[in-house]
């Protein structure tokens, strides 16, 4: 029985160069075909010029670049471009492009759903199917990039940052991810800076170590709350990784990373970890980790609400007063523009389709029951 075609995508440049040499073939030619399928975005080997047309015969029968098949694409006012790429058996993922004057970014998935269950995330509330492989996780960055290339009439590369940020959670599908992040850092392939591709975790601590082994990127880290106490309900893994070895990991992380902070995202929630009281814990906490210089940067995140969370947005004013406080204490902090909330693409909204595997109604219900502490607001002028 014949062998069915090989997708291209799921390597990176030595994966792909070991599938030449099984054809026959130099590492050199990997070289040239990792190029026509990255930089260029070929899909059709006869129109690989430079390529041999020995190699083009076997490449026929043996391989093949696979794209995900786009369900939808929508346009923010804002410039922002969500797709809902299918990834078969009922399940799709989605991707975001954020184009800002300096950059554009893409918001990539690493997997169908996510079994961590954030109480705030859209993503865990829909539960977890599978991993993406490799090449699914890769295909999300070719689509963009070469669409966007031919959307807005340009030759030069578009894309310009990568994040992690999408649906899953990056470090539960490490063996797909590494590769990825080759990929895309690769001269030969996408030809990004370690310091403009980022992985977020919610601080699976055993793979931020692995990672800072293996393929140091800049990092962010989905905090949200000032101690365990609060994070244990907010971020269950918490439970697992609590905040001192998530903090240690952090520090053992900065002495391979390509930049010299590490991100930590703080979701603004209404009366559950935006009052003062929480900011002077997140002070502190930070504090008693740190060095010397500034060893990390606060991301404060508005919340986008969703019905099933039971959770509702930070006013703007209580945002900056808590933006303020930490400031104040020296600690590098800023306020993440929403983008794309017109078309579901914004922080925390990515939720694609996923065929659960998890139970998460049941998950959901019992996280539901444990009551987050909700502040009552000061009175007016105290």
């Amino acid at each position: 029985m014949t062998a069915a075609p090989v997708n291209l995508l799921e390597f990176d440049l030595d994966g792909l160069a070991a599938f030449c040499e099984r054809l026959g073939e130099k590492r050199f030619r990997a070289t040239q075909l990792f190029r026509w399928i990255h930089q260029r975005g070929a899909s059709d080997f006869s129109q690989m010029s430079d390529l041999a047309k020995s190699l083009r015969g076997k490449l026929e029968g043996a391989a093949q670049i696979t794209a995900l098949p786009v369900i939808t694409q929508n346009i923010s006012q804002d410039g922002t471009v969500k797709w809902l790429f299918d990834v078969g058996a009922g399940d799709a993922v989605e991707a975001v492009f954020i184009p800002e004057d300096d950059r554009g970014t893409l918001c990539i998935s690493s997997q169908a759903g996510c079994a961590v269950g954030c109480r705030f995330c859209s993503t865990g509330h829909q539960g977890f199917s599978r991993n993406l492989t490799t090449g699914e996780i890769l295909a999300q960055l070719w689509f963009a990039e070469h669409f966007l290339r031919k959307h807005l009439g340009v030759a030069e590369r578009v894309i310009s940052n990568v994040v992690m940020m999408g649906m899953g959670e990056p470090l539960q599908n490490y063996s797909a991810l590494v590769p990825a992040l080759r990929v895309m850092l690769d001269d030969h392939g996408y030809g990004m800076s370690r310091r403009r591709v980022t992985v977020s975790t919610s601080g699976v601590v055993p793979m931020m170590d692995r990672l800072g082994q293996d393929c140091p990127v800049a990092l962010a880290v989905s905090l949200h709350a000032p101690n365990d106490a609060l994070r244990d309900k907010l971020v269950p893994l918490n439970r697992k990784y609590p905040l001192d070895e998530l903090m240690g990991a952090c520090q053992r992380y900065l002495a391979h990373a390509p930049r010299d902070f590490i991100t930590f995202e703080y979701c603004m929630l209404d009366g559950v970890n935006d009052q003062p009281e929480h900011a002077r814990e997140l002070i502190a906490l930070i504090e008693r980790y740190r060095t010397d210089g500034v060893w990390c940067k606060l991301n404060l995140i508005p919340f986008n609400p969703f019905p099933a969370s039971g959770l509702k947005r930070s006013p703007a004013p209580q945002v900056s007063a808590f933006a303020k406080l930490l400031l104040d204490a020296g600690l590098v902090t800023t306020v993440r523009k929403t983008r794309g909330d017109d078309i579901d693409a914004a922080c925390g909204q990515l939720a694609g389709d996923v065929k659960d595997r998890t139970r998460v109604t049941q998950r959901i219900a019992l996280q539901r029951q444990v009551p987050l502490q909700v502040v009552a607001a000061p009175p007016d002028g105290s």
